[in-house]
């Protein structure tokens, strides 16, 4: 069982599709005709991965840890001037201004002159060396970022430099369907299976990645134009329908059952809502063709990079949207991203739009997400939401809002620890803490060797070998 709001705390490769199985995997169906796999012996299953993967997180960290005397911004309400950060097991146990308890024979970490911010939530990247779809199509939900993840990738030490505790790990953008996304903590460790989240369905937790616009128009099989891309989309939410019913009509039913499809198996998740789609879109115009889907066909989604935000944000709060806007100093790139404006965080947020942030590094490198929330109040947005679009508001478009993104008691213990004001140009991250295990401290020469730059910091071997005279590859 989860430990809070349902969630489980380790990575569950059981669920989506082609995971690994504990027995025969079973085809069944839930309620209006949903689509998906049964999860045999669900709990049996869980445990089963929480052993694989026994010692990634701070679970065992039973002494208590007390951080006291600088600010802090817990996100769920005003920031403490002079507060008391208590964690413990992974999990933050008390937070409060000072006089604030500290449980007896607890650790206490003096944190006068530092600013302490929950784990950064990064809704979308592409570290990890990851890559989604291939030519052969322009839709390919069954392809999944969990069986092309380079945990050795020197891109998560640098996430972790920046304060990224929680990531969106995407495929690219060049097909209206490229894949599965991941959702992952920067744990420490070894295999991807380390870093993995569960959702409430103990799946692996992840979106779906769509794009429509410039990037997914090419030859065929490839749409063309704007309108066929619509259009292919259209009909292979259709076809998923049509699937889903068969599937419902079955009753379990083997013999009635239709030949398993995984492309509309994924599809069907998106439909009954389990699976939320992570669409890039840019102009105005492709913008509101997501919207125009999304009402068609009843999925949920959140729209990232909204380079014409700005210009259709009352469509987007009417539609109850949330958007995931990259922000950076130099735009450019492509002639549909002209419009790109530093004012887009700052006009959704005054229109009532959930606003999160994220790097689509290696666009924004990840040691400088907060960059990203500085420039944005340079451009209007406010203070406190532009500290939410890192943090909170990320963990709620990807749907972790009840575990990760605030510091508060029964939250997980990811936070980062900063040398200063959080949007000062002088600030730096000084550790990263994930599940009460710290994953990045400057002081460290390694560390500060990934923060910084130099020999070695693009070597995912470089920074553990013969400049320290330690052996063995990145964790």
């Amino acid at each position: 069982m989860g430990l809070s709001g349902g969630w489980v705390w380790e990575g569950d490769c059981g669920g989506g599709v082609g995971g690994p199985r504990l027995g025969v995997e079973m085809r069944t169906r839930r309620q209006a005709g949903r689509v998906w796999f049964g999860r045999l012996a669900g709990v049996a299953r869980v445990g089963w991965w929480l052993g694989m993967v026994a010692g990634t997180t701070s679970v065992g960290q039973e002494k208590p840890l007390a951080f006291v005397g600088g600010r802090i911004e817990p996100m769920t309400g005003p920031a403490i001037t002079n507060g008391v950060l208590v964690i413990q097991g992974g999990r933050v146990v008390a937070v409060g201004p000072a006089g604030t308890p500290v449980p007896e024979g607890a650790d206490v970490r003096e944190m006068k002159g530092r600013v302490i911010l929950p784990g950064l939530v990064d809704t979308h990247s592409h570290i990890g060396s990851v890559e989604g779809g291939d030519g052969s199509s322009p839709i390919q939900p069954e392809v999944r970022v969990l069986d092309a993840f380079d945990v050795r990738d020197p891109g998560l030490q640098r996430a972790r430099a920046g304060g990224i505790t929680t990531v969106n790990v995407m495929p690219g953008s060049g097909h209206l369907v490229s894949g599965q996304t991941l959702y992952l903590k920067l744990r420490k460790g070894g295999r991807v299976e380390d870093l993995l989240m569960t959702n409430r369905q103990g799946r692996v937790a992840g979106g779906l990645k769509m794009a429509n616009g410039t990037n997914s128009r090419r030859d065929p099989p490839f749409p063309g134009t704007r309108g066929k891309s619509a259009a292919l989309v259209r009909e292979r939410l259709v076809a998923a329908q049509e699937y889903a019913g068969k599937v419902g009509a079955a009753k379990g039913d083997a013999a009635k059952l239709p030949a398993r499809d995984l492309s509309l198996e994924i599809l069907g998740e998106v439909l009954s809502g389990e699976r939320v789609v992570q669409h890039h879109t840019h102009r105005h115009d492709d913008i509101l063709t997501v919207l125009r889907l999304r009402k068609e066909f009843g999925f949920k989604v959140v729209l990232h990079h909204v380079s014409d935000g700005w210009r259709v944000a009352r469509e987007i709060a009417a539609a109850g949207v949330g958007c995931s806007v990259i922000v950076i100093d130099s735009p450019g790139g492509k002639l549909e991203a002209r419009d790109m404006d530093w004012r887009t965080g700052g006009e959704l947020e005054r229109a009532g739009v959930t606003v999160g942030f994220h790097t689509d590094d290696p666009v924004t490198d990840s040691r400088w997400f907060l960059r990203s929330a500085a420039l944005a109040v340079r451009a209007g947005m406010t203070r406190e939401g532009a500290l939410r679009a890192v943090t909170l508001a990320g963990a709620e478009i990807l749907d972790l809002a009840d575990r990760v993104g605030s510091l508060a008691p029964g939250k997980d213990a990811d936070l980062v620890v900063l040398s200063g004001d959080p949007l000062s140009v002088y600030t730096q991250v000084e550790e990263t803490w994930v599940e009460g295990e710290r994953v990045f401290d400057r002081s460290d020469p390694k560390d500060r060797l990934l923060a910084t730059g130099g020999y070695g910091a693009g070597n995912p071997r470089g920074a553990h070998l013969c400049c320290f005279g330690t052996w063995g590859g990145a964790e």
